[in-house]
């Protein structure tokens, strides 16, 4: 399969029909939360920017279908992905219970769960639940060979020894502290509101890229959306391939990597 390039259509069919086994280093997938229900609109909120309620056709499905489509897709992801390579999941913990049993049945390691705690997550207006303001990337292998860059991953950790020295990584790499997406790197529809409702933040990929994936290595997303994994893995001189379903995701992403494709070589 062409590298570095968009692939519009089904995830699923995409990576069974068109993608060699064993080819791929380092799967980011972003799926689907299955949140979708009445929008909730609360356009003064300030907290993160304006709020809106993931509300989309793609995010909707019966408890039985969802668990079928996780199944199948991580079936794919295990049928690509090399004995050494990792399997990042992004999930909220309203589907952590389907993805965990899931890639475990099929044979998956799950090595960690990082915890994205959003710095400036919508407050409970309701009144009725405690806030949510985490997200949650469920790490797994496949072998035992797996890789992981101790050294760049703790060069990467912002926070510092009371001697100015690299620190282990506790603090902030299991615990992440970062902002929902906003300001410049926040892409907007013609509306004014956030293209995509679940748009990952560009520190989050580095710190997984670099993690478990070196130069010159291939990364697949699988659910690319708005191309966030690609401009990364360009930036860290890694191969890329995504696949969206989305056709406005899809052309968006194609801009926005072709922009920073002209930026590059100063055109």
């Amino acid at each position: 399969m062409k590298l570095n390039t968009i692939h519009l259509g089904n995830c699923i069919e995409i990576i069974s029909q068109e993608m060699e086994a064993n080819s791929i280093d380092l799967i980011f997938a972003d799926p689907p939360y299955n949140l979708s229900g009445k929008s909730l609109d609360l356009v003064n909120n300030q907290t993160g920017g304006a709020f809106y309620k993931v509300n989309e056709d793609w995010d909707t499905w019966t408890p039985e279908n969802y668990l079928l489509f996780t199944q199948q897709w991580i079936t794919q992801a295990w049928h690509v992905l090399k004995p050494s390579g990792s399997l990042y999941i992004s999930c909220t913990f309203h589907s952590i219970a389907e993805i965990i049993t899931t890639a475990k049945n099929i044979g998956f390691k799950l090595n960690n769960i990082l915890t994205w705690y959003k710095t400036n997550a919508m407050p409970s207006i309701t009144k009725r639940t405690f806030t949510h303001a985490t997200e949650y990337v469920c790490w797994f292998v496949k072998g035992k060979k797996w890789k992981f860059n101790y050294q760049a991953v703790k060069q990467f950790n912002p926070s510092l020894t009371k001697d100015n020295q690299l620190k282990q990584m506790r603090d902030f790499l299991n615990f992440i502290e970062l902002p929902i997406v906003q300001g410049a790197e926040r892409l907007h529809g013609k509306n004014g509101r956030a293209l995509h409702p679940t748009q990952k933040p560009e520190k989050l990929l580095e710190l997984i890229l670099i993690a478990s994936s070196n130069e010159g290595d291939i990364v697949l997303d699988p659910f690319f959306g708005t191309g966030t994994t690609g401009v990364v893995a360009q930036k860290l001189k890694r191969h890329w391939i995504g696949i969206e379903s989305n056709t406005g995701y899809y052309d968006m992403a194609i801009k926005r990597l072709f922009e920073l494709e002209k930026e590059r070589i100063g055109d």
